[in-house]
């Protein structure tokens, strides 16, 4: 077994003076206390399960026991078994093994306060965007497709940098991308397309965390012009009469549709448009009608036809250009009476392209020289001026109008109205007389009334006649003079008699008689008094 140990001492021997530990273990005397502490540092890496530590148990099957008496205090660098994965175990199997267990005990101490790093965990990678969806065709032309779709319902954290479009021939697995850089609009038109060629289509989204799965068609696409007959779409508030005011801008555009692209024709009462005033713009869609300041000549009705290889529809714009109407012709006075004062006047000569409407007339003192409107809306071509002020003298003029407003100008009378104050004799109409007797007549009768004892009660009933009846009131048919228990009152022909505070002695039947000249009548009523309850 020494023999064994021995080429182990001898290997560190030559290390040692490179080393300042290696001397001091020559020093002792006991050199087989050597030769034991070297196959130590041999058993320390022995129980790492990573390594080859099984030929160190093999060569000292016998002195373990010695071994272990011997190495006791050493046994620290053992508790650093649990951070032994953290160092190299590489240099462990190799002749160099002991000097580096040599060199390992001073870092011991620092080892089992600091924690191994642990691995940081992987981040979850970015998921790429979603598919476009609705992927649809908008327009084929004979060269051109053009495409609209939805943005991907998911765009990812790094948020989308845009699409791009990929096209490929019918029969073909070969995709091209048509964009050279991805953009953000929802809507492409593919161009330089070879007319009859089936095309399949594809979008991908795209953004830094990758592509999305490509919406695709399901069907090609036949590149081919679709022809469709001209059809003319006028605006609704153009299917009327079109009315500005002088200077006004006119500005109208028109859509239409037709395939291949429409030949747009413009015509002012089948002659040609006077393209010094008139500016057209034609597009593929619609046709724009403009006129910067527009005049009374400009109106009328503009035919538009869209024509396509003889196929045509045709449109009538009318278009009508006012302003204010001019004044009122031979305004007079044809007529001046107590406070009233009556005028008469023509229709002005130029309306300003639009139906008169009215007139509004206005008066004028010659005290305030003020000018006031008298009446407005005045839809005849004459009109009676009332409650003017006796002893004023009054000028009238008038003021035409139309939908573009009042006339600049008025029409004002050339003479001057006077009123005058004149003497009135006051006629009495003449009533005839009528024969207004009548003999007393009741039109409300009394009604029996129960009351309590203690608590005032009335009657009532009406009576007419002519000249007004005296009314008398009688208890058990004897008549009721002053007393003060009874207080009887007439008012506007209703009698009633206050019985204040009856008793059972003042129940009984109560009898109400009007007397005039002409005659007499009289009603009665039962009255019971009940004691208290």
């Amino acid at each position: 077994m020494t023999g064994k140990t021995a080429p182990p001492a001898a290997k560190p021997a030559p290390k040692a003076p490179k080393k300042e530990p290696a001397p001091a273990p020559k020093e002792k005397p006991a050199p087989a206390s050597k030769e034991k502490p070297a196959p130590a540092p041999k058993e320390k890496p022995a129980p790492a399960p990573k390594e080859k530590p099984a030929p160190a148990p093999k060569e000292e099957p016998t002195p373990a026991p010695a071994a272990a008496e011997p190495p006791a205090p050493e046994q620290p660098p053992a508790t650093e078994q649990p951070p032994a994965p953290a160092d190299e175990p590489a240099p462990v199997p190799t002749a160099e093994g002991t000097p580096a267990h040599e060199e390992g005990p001073p870092d011991a101490p620092a080892e089992p306060h600091v924690p191994a790093p642990e691995p940081e965990p992987e981040k979850p990678k970015a998921e790429p965007p979603s598919s476009p969806l609705a992927l649809t065709v908008e327009e084929v032309t004979e060269n051109s497709i053009t495409l609209t779709w939805k943005a991907p319902e998911q765009t990812g954290r790094s948020g989308l940098d845009g699409y791009v479009v990929e096209i490929c021939k019918d029969g073909s697995t070969d995709w091209t991308a048509v964009n050279k850089e991805p953009f953000l609009s929802t809507r492409y038109t593919i161009q330089d397309l070879s007319s009859g060629k089936k095309i399949h289509v594809r979008v991908t989204a795209v953004s830094a965390s990758g592509a999305s799965v490509p919406a695709t068609l399901e069907q090609p696409v036949l590149v081919r012009e679709i022809l469709q007959l001209p059809k003319i779409r006028m605006p609704r508030h153009l299917r009327q009469t079109y009315v500005r005011h002088v200077g006004d801008a006119v500005n109208l555009m028109i859509p239409f549709q037709g395939k291949p692209q429409p030949e747009v024709i413009w015509a002012k009462d089948d002659k040609a448009l006077d393209t010094s005033r008139i500016n057209i713009r034609n597009t593929d869609r619609d046709t724009i009608f403009y006129i910067r300041h527009a005049q009374r000549n400009d109106s009328g009705k503009y035919e538009l036809t869209v024509r396509i290889n003889g196929a045509e529809d045709k449109a009538t714009l009318d278009i009508r250009v006012i302003e204010p109407p001019g004044p009122p012709e031979n305004l007079k006075l044809v007529d001046v009476w107590g406070f009233n004062v009556a005028l008469e006047w023509s229709p002005p000569a130029d309306n300003g392209n639009s139906e008169v409407k009215g007139y509004i007339v206005q008066k004028s003192d010659k005290k305030s020289g003020k000018w006031f409107t008298a009446l407005e809306r005045c839809t005849r071509t004459s009109c009676t001026i009332s409650d003017l002020i006796i002893g004023n003298s009054y000028s009238f003029r008038v003021f035409a109008e139309n939908a573009c407003g009042l006339s600049e100008k008025a029409a004002v009378t050339s003479g001057v109205a006077h009123i005058k104050k004149t003497k009135t004799a006051y006629q009495s109409e003449k009533i005839p007389q009528r024969d207004m007797m009548e003999p007393p007549k009741f039109t409300q009768p009394l009604t029996d009334r129960t009351t309590t004892r203690g608590y005032s009660t009335h009657l009532f009933c009406s009576v007419r006649g002519f000249p007004q009846p005296k009314i008398i009131w009688m208890k058990n048919q004897m008549e009721i003079r002053e007393d003060p228990k009874y207080i009887a009152m007439i008012e506007q022909g209703v009698c009633s008699l206050e019985i204040r505070k009856p008793s059972p002695f003042d129940g009984g039947i109560y009898t109400c008689k009007a007397v005039n000249p002409l005659g007499e009548a009289s009603v009665d009523c039962k009255l019971d008094v009940k004691g208290e309850i």
